[in-house]
């Protein structure tokens, strides 16, 4: 029984060396997405792009707000002076107008966030492809994206947005 402890001490020992040697070979790289989210050229882009094709119905919304708030703050001075059935009437419109406004308000919002993850789901495929070259040229073993803590000589996020750059 004595013998086989030490044979399992001796191996487990062993193996502890050679993880060593290994772990010193081991390379880790860390790239911070939300960086390139902000600071790649084809993330800036594609930014510019959202905002030239939902400029027009930004400015439609806006503008139907402002008549709204127009009509709703002229019903407020006018209703003590309104007839009962005008002002019940008016106000119903105004009820309708604003159920109107908040579907297009909905709309918009969800068309612009569909767009927006179609536009940054394509900057970060390109951001992976440049990320897994950077890792084949330079040989590291493990690329991480998302950590708690990264020591920052590990953070590669330059290189690839350098490189991210570089493509077109």
């Amino acid at each position: 029984m004595k013998t086989l402890s030490r044979y399992c001490l001796l191996l487990l020992g062993a193996l502890a060396l050679g993880g060593q040697a290994q772990a010193e070979d081991f390379r880790v790289g860390f790239v911070n997405t939300d960086r390139i989210f902000r600071e790649a050229n084809s993330a800036k882009a594609a930014q510019a792009k959202l905002e030239q094709e939902f400029a027009r119905r930004e400015k439609d919304l806006n503008d139907l707000g402002t008549a709204l708030k127009s009509a709703s703050d002229k019903f407020e001075r006018e209703a003590p002076t309104l007839a009962e059935s005008q002002r019940g009437s008016r106000q119903k419109a105004l009820i309708d107008q604003d159920r109107e406004f908040q579907r297009k308000r909905r709309e918009f919002q969800e068309d612009l966030n569909a767009r927006k993850n179609e536009e940054l789901q394509a900057v970060l495929d390109r951001a992976n492809r440049v990320v897994k070259q950077v890792a084949e040229q330079e040989k590291y073993d493990l690329i991480l994206q998302e950590a708690v803590y990264i020591n920052p000589k590990h953070d590669i996020t330059d290189k690839v947005i350098k490189a991210l750059n570089a493509v077109r």
